[in-house]
């Protein structure tokens, strides 16, 4: 799998599609790895250039001393960007990733067509709750977070029903970097971008599921009330909304990129 160097990690990413279609670009949550989009990659690869990522300190990419910054996590999708020598792309990030997306909107906007933020707030929890978190995964590695992560992330029929996607999920999280994970739980601490939406201009697809107790359509909400050229489109999913109801899921991304 191709890697390459974004500033002080090592970024591993994918590329799926034609290079000369439009560019879509995926970024993980907290927890997880690029592997979390398939469902996407494969609806969406057929008309455009997908492109997919693990987050510093996630999956195959490398995970420097922490602590992160919500910065460093916009400027690696940016460098990746200029690696694959794509100009333009359109985005879609989930949790983490959709703060991300908020972080680009609003500083490299020339960089972005539309940007989709899902399961996501413009600041995500408190800052004492992360810190603490980050100081746990230290100590005790990811299994504790791992072993109860389901229930955050999905609903509980959904996790009935679906075994080996919940268990494939919490497998990869709990084989994950410690460092890397607390690292990025740093990151959320003192991520708060909640005064700079009024000045995101590009046009951005608030997703919000309502079954979500991490991220509420409250959230969802707030945003959209405060970027001009926004829209939300409420799911009936929990946090992973992109793995729990795929269909609708796509369909409404495709919708807003292609509107």
């Amino acid at each position: 799998m191709p890697t390459f160097t974004s500033n002080d990690a090592q970024i591993n990413y994918q590329t799926f599609g034609d290079a000369t279609k439009p560019a879509l670009i995926f970024s993980n949550s907290l927890g997880t790895n690029f592997k979390m989009w398939q469902a996407q990659i494969d609806f969406f690869q057929q008309d455009f250039f997908v492109i997919c990522y693990d987050t510093r300190g996630h999956g195959a990419s490398s995970a420097p001393q922490g602590p992160y910054s919500i910065d460093q996590l916009g400027q690696d999708v940016v460098n990746l960007l200029d690696h694959l020598n794509v100009e333009k792309a359109a985005f879609c990030g989930i949790s983490m990733g959709g703060l991300t997306g908020q972080w680009l909107a609003i500083h490299r906007p020339e960089r972005f067509n539309q940007v989709v933020v899902c399961n996501t707030a413009a600041k995500i929890g408190q800052e004492q709750a992360w810190n603490d978190r980050a100081a746990l995964v230290r100590e005790q590695g990811l299994q504790p977070i791992a072993s109860t992560a389901a229930s955050r992330w999905f609903t509980e029929p959904f996790i009935q029903s679906n075994a080996t996607v919940v268990n494939n999920l919490q497998n990869d999280l709990a084989a994950g970097s410690a460092e890397g994970y607390a690292s990025c739980c740093e990151a959320l601490a003192k991520a708060d971008v909640r005064e700079q939406l009024k000045d995101i201009t590009v046009p951005v697809l608030v997703v919000a599921g309502q079954q979500d107790p991490v991220t509420t359509v409250v959230d969802g909400q707030f945003m959209v009330e405060r970027i001009a050229n926004s829209q939300l489109f409420e799911i009936n999913a929990s946090h992973i909304s992109n793995v729990e109801l795929p269909n609708e899921f796509n369909q409404a991304v495709k919708q807003f990129i292609q509107a």
